[in-house]
């Protein structure tokens, strides 16, 4: 897989942001034992809350939605369901539980993969098999307009490279040249540049990050929804999804910017388990955190603009806010005025 090659190479760097992430996220997964251990009526609660905003959220994102008043009826009841709508999110909610009770003893194999997908297209002509017929990536405009956003493997060469992408994951060489979480998320690109199907594939991708996770020993996918703050922050996803897919092809693409974004995604649902564990309403902003963070990445001078590539899912609003409150206490100072302003510490 192209972002496999990229690794590979004797150039191979990890960025000093994506750095960070993975110290943080090593200190979370150490924590993530004593919390665990605590209120189980309260763990019980947010494995409820975490089901439900998972199978809404992910089938929301895809343009899939139900009635408010039957989301209960349709991811914890039995009955009959309305429609389509209704059984994809049943079938997603299936899946999360499949992955839920078996967690790492559940492989990440051609046939899990198929599974899951037939699961979360549940009642789809086409469920558990990859795409018959060349499907690329269309955006759709509110004025009709359409445009190909990214082509997508081939369905001729899609059983290969869904073979090939299964034996990364799974080869121990691959595991020792890349950090796990690191390999996690390259993984995951690699699977939505493939799109193995004609639908769907989204919510595939999302069921196999929390299997993944499950792998590496991260739980955190139980007790929060992934899914939900993907979609509270989807113009990052599929803007960064778009940036690091093109070259994607001819191995010549730049993975970081949506690598980050799934470790930022991790890093927030971990910071949110804490605190609700913990009966605090709310960290010190896990945003503001990120921003900290990417200032701190930097030596010398640096904009704005930088700070925001670094940081999926902050808004410019909150990035100047910071820059005011620290330009303020004299940790920043600032140099130019505008697009051209640059930033720098002062200690």
């Amino acid at each position: 897989m192209g972002t496999f090659k990229i690794f590979s190479s004797s150039s191979f760097m990890i960025p000093s942001v994506s750095a960070i992430y993975l110290a943080d996220l090593g200190e979370a997964r150490g924590r993530q034992e004593l919390y665990t251990r605590q209120s189980p009526q309260k763990l019980k609660v947010l494995k409820e809350h975490a089901l439900i905003e998972s199978a809404v959220s992910s089938n929301r994102i895809e343009g899939v939605t139900i009635e408010r008043s039957r989301v209960a009826t349709v991811v914890f009841g039995k009955s009959v369901l309305k429609d389509r709508d209704e059984e994809e999110v049943r079938g997603y909610k299936n899946a999360l539980k499949l992955i839920h009770e078996k967690g790492a003893g559940l492989p990440v194999s051609e046939e899990t993969i198929k599974h899951l997908h037939s699961m979360s297209r549940s009642g789809s002509g086409d469920a558990g098999l990859y795409k018959q017929s060349d499907s690329d990536i269309i955006q759709k405009y509110s004025d009709g307009r359409e445009r190909i956003r990214f082509k997508t493997v081939s369905a001729a060469k899609t059983p290969e490279a869904m073979k090939e992408l299964v034996s990364l994951w799974n080869d121990n060489l691959s595991r020792e040249l890349v950090p796990d979480l690191i390999r996690l998320a390259a993984w995951n690109f690699d699977f939505l540049c493939i799109h193995p199907f004609r639908d769907g594939n989204g919510r595939v991708s999302w069921l196999l990050l929390l299997l993944q996770l499950y792998h590496l020993g991260y739980e955190v996918g139980r007790y929060i929804s992934l899914e939900r703050i993907i979609e509270e922050t989807k113009d990052r996803y599929y803007e960064t999804l778009e940036i690091s897919s093109d070259g994607w092809h001819k191995d010549k693409h730049d993975p970081w910017p949506y690598i980050n974004y799934i470790l930022y995604t991790i890093k927030t649902a971990c910071n949110e388990f804490e605190a609700r564990v913990s009966g605090i309403s709310s960290p010190r902003g896990s945003k503001s955190i990120m921003v900290d963070d990417a200032i701190k990445s930097f030596t010398g001078e640096f904009s704005i603009s930088e700070i925001i590539d670094k940081c999926p899912g902050v808004s410019i609003d909150m990035v100047r806010k910071i820059f005011k409150e620290k330009q303020k206490s004299g940790e920043l100072v600032c140099k130019g005025k505008g697009r051209d302003a640059k930033w720098y510490k002062k200690y």
